[in-house]
């Protein structure tokens, strides 16, 4: 096989990588919002999420251990590693679960995709990055698209406060997580990406699970057998084969590509909201959603940064 076609393979192999990884993440909404038919609470569900997650993440720590060694680390890498996952893949995650009892999975994912636009917003904050002319077209066009979106909401439902509250929640989890991959970016290379993952990831699952056993009785788990499949589907579908998808899709076809191939994610939660939920999806959303997209690959393209 020559150079070429090795590489072109590679390409292909790390576009499917990718468009699998956003179509996981993707269903996630999906999946907490049929659970929460079921009457559990955030809380409960996250936990459930990430005890079942934490095994893989367990077994991918231990086999990048032994296949690649780490750089040394120091305490202080720790230490960030511990404040990267309680607040990147925790309090992300629970904000996230709270919000989403509020607002539809599509609204929930656009909002959580304007992250890049934040990114440079805090950089220009934190960083003192230079706000350039592309990223104020960009975020120009993410907003007034997110604004369509809750107009169309507004008159679909007429549920002013839920629609303020969960999107409230959903923004500050975009918050909170922007605030997460500024962070990572000085910390993720003492330990590998993968290794990265599956740490911060164990981080958060032992954060979940202390939140839910120092808020709720044992009894609160005993749920219909639904919420158990939902969570588990959740764990393997929609967290842990998707992080492992990216980190793998990332590497072969980089960063512009993964962005646009990354961009179908909003768009396959807006159609299976519709199909499995019954979401509305008017053409104000759809007009929305095209300027949320549009805004977001603007920064994400010439940045080079995407989740």
């Amino acid at each position: 096989m020559t150079a070429t076609a090795t590489a072109a393979r590679a390409t292909a192999v790390g576009i499917v990588l990718v468009f699998l990884a956003a179509v996981g993440f993707s269903i996630k909404a999906v999946l907490i919002k049929v659970a929460y038919g079921y009457g559990v609470d955030a809380t409960t569900l996250l936990a459930l999420r990430m005890l079942f997650s934490a095994p893989f993440f367990v077994a991918l720590a231990i086999w990048q251990g032994r296949s690649s060694p780490p750089t040394q680390t120091t305490r202080r890498d720790w230490l960030h590693l511990g404040v990267l996952g309680f607040t990147g893949y925790y309090l992300a995650s629970w904000l996230d679960f709270l919000g989403l009892q509020y607002i539809t999975a599509g609204l929930e994912r656009l909002v959580l995709f304007l992250y890049p636009t934040l990114v440079v917003l805090l950089s220009a904050w934190l960083l003192r990055e230079r706000i350039r002319r592309h990223h104020v077209l960009a975020l120009g066009l993410s907003y007034a698209g997110i604004g369509l979106v809750f107009v169309e909401q507004i008159r679909a439902t007429g549920a002013h406060s839920d629609l303020a509250l969960g999107g409230g929640l959903v923004f500050a989890s975009a918050v909170v997580y922007s605030f997460y991959l500024i962070g990572s970016s000085r910390v993720i290379h003492r330990f590998g990406a993968v290794r990265f993952t599956a740490w911060t990831m164990l981080i958060a699952s032992v954060v979940a699970i202390g939140q839910f056993a120092a808020t709720h009785p044992l009894a609160a788990l005993a749920l219909p057998m639904p919420v158990y499949g939902l969570s588990l589907t959740m764990a393997i579908f929609a967290t842990v084969l998707p992080a492992v998808f990216m980190s793998e899709g990332l590497r072969r076809i980089g960063a512009n590509r993964a962005a646009l191939v990354g961009s179908i994610g909003p768009v396959v939660t807006l159609l299976l909201g519709a199909i499995f939920l019954g979401e509305p999806l008017g053409w104000l959303q759809v007009v929305g959603s095209a300027l949320v997209l549009t805004g977001v690959m603007i920064v994400s393209l010439r940045r080079g940064a995407i989740e």
